[in-house]
């Protein structure tokens, strides 16, 4: 197993990680957002500078203050980050995190953690300016527990990295998302992702054995580690979700399985999208848990899986041991015995270009607002969001389309990942993006949804969260104030308060 720069390891350089960059260039590096930029004096900076390898130059600086919410990219057309930081940190070590750390909470400056700045939300946005934390050196798989199947990895270590070199040794962790190839573990674990596998393996929560965080003062603490652990609340998961606003986590321990053999696909057609919602419910229901089950409405089956424009196609792929995957796919050929059987050839297909989005920043660079809303709800009431969420968009001046498909199944219910596109003025490209997330989000909460599924909240769904969370929200506020006293951590986030000032946007 490789190491990292940890106290603990060899000191040697790591080899440098790809560093995936959003698809359309910043042609300039101004700032788009309006909020007030925290000075960061010059005694903060040399105390920075030493802390870890930094830098102040204005082109590295823009760019890693932006990640791919699709807003930003229109920004990035016009020459202008959302927000600028004042410096990038790029620490190679825990100890190194936590001198910056300590930097920051004596000098009182915001610090917004990143790495492969995958996030579509604004996640990675530095608001208020301050130190953009770079995590990215912070990489390699430091032990894999085989007997146990407990990969212990560095949370800058991105997706291809970790599974090259556990699955040489025979072991796959199974959380592959969309964005694989530009995110990160603690990317994952920050935002509480879901691989496109998440119907076999779970979410990255049921992943996560345990974490290293470091907190706003730089105290270093370890979660978990145990597997049932009833010793209090699970601080774990106190962590994943939080977006770096409690604390920037440093080290993962994640579940392994072995790695799987050829996968075994399914493919059906259904007349109506709630017909497929149903058969999908019942496969679930029944126990059986095909890695991937996913079902397309008829503009999307039509658009990207050989539909007709009338059929709603579900794909369907299971992997692991033949046996269990055998009386999956039995349980899954009954349930859709109404449906059309289509054989394997879409799924193959889909396997192929699955986390192809080329088309979308297509559309971007060409004036269309473009963008998902990924969202969870019960299964009594998924057919009423399918079609209060495509209303509500559709409804909005400007807006050209809204469609759906089903990604994400539990035995409760099931993740709805809406994708709406509108061609406004180009003075109207702002104003009609707040207005479509508005309506859709609006439909879904109103509808007993949940607010986000797998992409997060960051800085483009702040503005919902106490009307998502309710009474609760003042709990996630409370903790902020006991865990970050200073406010320092990922500010402008989560919809929680922040020191440096309010967040002009939308």
């Amino acid at each position: 197993m490789t190491t990292d720069h940890s106290p603990d390891a060899d000191p040697a350089d790591p080899a440098d990680p790809v560093r995936p960059t959003p698809p359309i260039e910043l042609t300039g590096t101004g700032s788009h957002l309006t909020t007030t930029v925290v000075e960061v004096s010059p005694a903060a900076l040399a105390a920075l500078h030493a802390a870890c390898p930094s830098s102040t130059a204005i082109g590295k600086r823009a760019e890693a203050s932006r990640d791919w919410w699709p807003l930003a990219m229109h920004w990035a057309l016009v020459g202008q980050a959302p927000q600028v930081a004042a410096i990038v940190c790029s620490p190679t070590t825990t100890d190194e995190v936590v001198a910056v750390l300590r930097v920051c909470h004596e000098h009182r400056v915001p610090v917004t953690p990143a790495a492969g700045r995958s996030s579509v939300t604004g996640a990675s946005v530095p608001v208020f300016g301050g130190v953009l934390l770079d995590l990215s050196n912070l990489h390699g798989v430091v032990h894999l527990d085989e007997v146990s199947g407990v990969v212990e990895v560095v949370a800058g270590t991105f997706g291809p990295e970790l599974e090259r070199e556990i699955g040489a040794h025979g072991h796959s962790v199974g959380h592959f998302p969309q964005s694989f190839d530009l995110a990160t573990v603690g990317g994952w674990v920050a935002c509480r992702g879901a691989g496109q596998y998440s119907t076999r393996y779970g979410k990255i929560e049921d992943m996560v054995v345990g974490l290293e965080v470091v907190l706003a003062d730089g105290t270093v603490v370890r979660t978990g580690g145990a597997p049932a652990a009833a010793a209090g609340p699970d601080l774990t998961q106190l962590f994943v979700g939080s977006e770096g606003t409690l604390g920037v986590v440093t080290r993962v321990w994640l579940r392994t399985h072995a790695v799987s053999g050829p996968p075994t696909m399914a493919s059906y057609a259904f007349d109506t999208f709630e017909a497929g919602i149903d058969a999908c419910r019942r496969i679930i229901q029944r126990g059986a848990t095909p890695a991937v089950l996913r079902l397309y409405d008829a503009p999307e089956s039509a658009r990207g899986q050989g539909g007709d424009g009338t059929q709603c196609m579900l794909l369907v792929l299971d992997e692991g041991d033949h046996e269990i995957v055998d009386a999956t796919m039995r349980v899954v050929a009954a349930e859709c015995a109404a449906a059309v059987s289509l054989g394997v050839e879409r799924v193959e297909r889909w396997t192929h270009h699955r986390n192809d989005t080329s088309a979308l920043q297509a559309l971007t660079r060409k004036g269309f607002v473009v963008d998902t809303l990924e969202i969870a709800a019960p299964w009594a009431v998924l057919g009423e969001i399918f079609d209060a969420v495509r209303t509500a968009m559709l409804a909005v001046p400007h807006a050209r389309a809204a469609t759906c498909h089903l990604s994400h199944s539990y035995p409760d219910g099931a993740c709805l990942y809406f994708t709406f596109a509108a061609t406004p003025p180009a003075d109207e490209v702002e104003s009609t993006y707040v207005a479509l997330w508005d309506a859709g989000t609006r439909a879904v909460l109103a509808h007993g949804g949940n607010l986000s599924h797998h992409h997060g909240v960051g800085l483009n769904r702040s503005r919902y969260m106490r009307e998502a969370l309710g009474p609760a929200f003042d709990v996630l506020v409370a903790m902020k104030h006991a865990l970050d006293p200073t406010g320092i951590l990922n500010p402008g986030k989560l919809g929680l308060p922040s020191p440096f000032g309010e967040v002009p946007w939308p």
